[in-house]
């Protein structure tokens, strides 16, 4: 949805030829004939040479599978597909035609590296003896040195991205809180993510009974008819046993949350949220002094994962959603009877369209969450809840609550904390602007898609929070990290 078409089309091909190929159980034996399939030739369709575009697809064959793009894996979810960033420009500085080839040479005195000389009619810039300390631009009295910051490394809210000695970008996993926010600012389309739809297929075909539970943020990514009886009905035809309504996890999270928030406000403790995986990210990798400030009440995701296992322990759950840190959730923080995968749009619709399968219209009358638990998807949506749910239990405070909303609000946020100088109570933080439906694999923008959504969530039955929770077996699961 945010990246160019071109790129968005090559992707969701490979998804669609992996999936179709799983389905058919001839993966292991076609896969390696694919980038031949999709690039026959001569004639290359977007880069330089037929090589090199066969190359790009057998990596994102990879990612699709699950595997990293190279044959090193560092096990995180997000992974630079090293063929397609090649193409990136390697200088970040450059001499721009505001350059006067002035005498006093400002830039070339003020480079410590050798890497300016001067030219016949500007400056020049060698890329290899670079270090990009940006002296040369400050010196310039012509301002004739400009900046290039790559799209992904403008993307990225923590300076996880750098770039080795070849120009092709590398993600410091110390430092990467996996939000997926530089995916979709490549225009290469040289970063992805790892997918579980190979796995999520196996569980399909197999005897298990596989569930779907899907993120709030879904109302109104695909218009006013597709409703979540829409998901619910065309997941049945792919082969899931049912789909949930992760509004309900919501409602859920926002209960054990009431009751922390209450305990800490009382202690005249802080508490942050646990929602958001990217959030319990930034804070575990970038703010480890306030890691035990973390709720320890789990997601969404989680809560209705958990519920699901209670029930049915031999069951695969599987999420879907706009979110890249979810797999992150799954993948790296391990959390007890977690969802077994998490799929995006694009991942799942791959499997839809392998199937033969479509939304289709239908009425909007399906709900398991409370309207509180469906508006999670929007930023303030998990303290707007969690007041109300205090409101409606007669335990209500005078608490403040910081309402971080984007990484920029999240950094600031937690440097307050860290510093003993929030004046909040509780911090909500949400990573994406607007919250989960501003996710990076979302399907429709932000704007449109929660004007859809805001329509969907006034038709649906006005229930309470309490009156929801009302109608299942909390007792038989635990709401914390075990």
């Amino acid at each position: 949805m945010f990246a160019d078409e071109n790129v968005i089309r090559i992707k969701h091909d490979v998804l669609y030829e992996v999936a179709k190929l799983a389905f058919d159980g001839e993966l292991e034996e076609k896969r390696d004939f694919l980038p031949n399939k999709m690039i026959p030739g001569p004639t290359p369709q977007f880069r330089c040479c037929v090589y090199k575009e066969r190359e790009i697809i057998r990596q994102r064959i990879r990612l699709a599978e699950g595997k990293a793009a190279d044959e090193e894996d560092n096990g995180n979810v997000v992974q630079v597909i090293s063929t397609a960033c090649e193409d990136c420009p390697i200088s970040s500085y450059i001499v721009t035609d505001n350059c006067q080839n002035c005498l006093g040479k400002a830039c070339v005195n003020a480079c410590k590296f050798g890497a300016i000389t001067a030219g016949d009619k500007r400056s020049h810039i060698d890329a290899a003896k670079c270090k990009e300390c940006g002296m040369c631009a400050k010196a310039c009295p012509y301002n004739a040195i400009a900046h290039l910051k790559r799209p992904c490394k403008f993307a990225c809210p923590v300076d996880a991205i750098t770039y080795n000695e070849y120009g092709v970008s590398v993600i410091d996993d110390k430092k990467c809180i996996r939000c997926g926010l530089c995916i979709h600012k490549c225009p290469f389309g040289a970063i992805g993510s790892k997918t579980f739809i190979v796995d999520v297929i196996n569980a399909l075909k197999s005897h298990k009974k596989v569930y779907a539970m899907v993120a709030p943020a879904t109302e109104g990514q695909f218009g006013a008819t597709i409703t979540m009886k829409s998901w619910k009905e065309a997941l049945k035809k792919v082969g899931f046993t049912d789909m949930i309504e992760v509004g309900l996890g919501g409602d859920m999270t926002t209960q054990s949350e009431a009751e922390e928030w209450l305990e800490a406000y009382g202690n005249g403790e802080k508490k942050t949220t646990s929602c958001c995986p990217s959030f319990v990210n930034l804070i575990r990798k970038h703010f480890p002094e306030s890691a035990d400030k973390i709720s320890t009440t789990v997601s969404p995701m989680c809560g209705v994962s958990r519920m699901l296992k209670a029930k049915e322990p031999d069951c695969y759950t599987v999420f879907i959603g706009p979110c890249i840190a979810k797999k992150s959730e799954v993948k790296d923080q391990k959390i007890k009877g977690n969802a077994d995968a998490v799929l995006t749009y694009s991942e799942i619709r791959a499997i839809m369209k392998a199937r033969d399968v479509k939304l289709e219209p239908a009425e909007n009358d399906y709900q398991e969450a409370s309207i509180f638990g469906k508006r999670y998807a929007n930023a303030g949506g998990v303290t707007d809840s969690v007041l109300q749910y205090m409101k409606e239990t007669d335990q209500e405070v005078d608490a403040k609550v910081c309402r971080a909303n984007g990484a920029t609000e999240c950094k600031k946020a937690l440097m307050l904390l860290k510093a003993g100088r929030l004046e909040e109570d509780f911090i909500e933080g949400m990573i994406c602007e607007g919250g989960c439906v501003g996710g990076p694999s979302g399907f429709e923008k932000q704007n449109v898609a929660k004007r859809v959504r805001d329509t969907l969530i006034a038709e649906a039955d006005n229930r309470t929070i309490v009156e929801n929770l009302q109608n299942y077996d909390m007792a038989s699961f635990s709401m914390h990290r075990e």
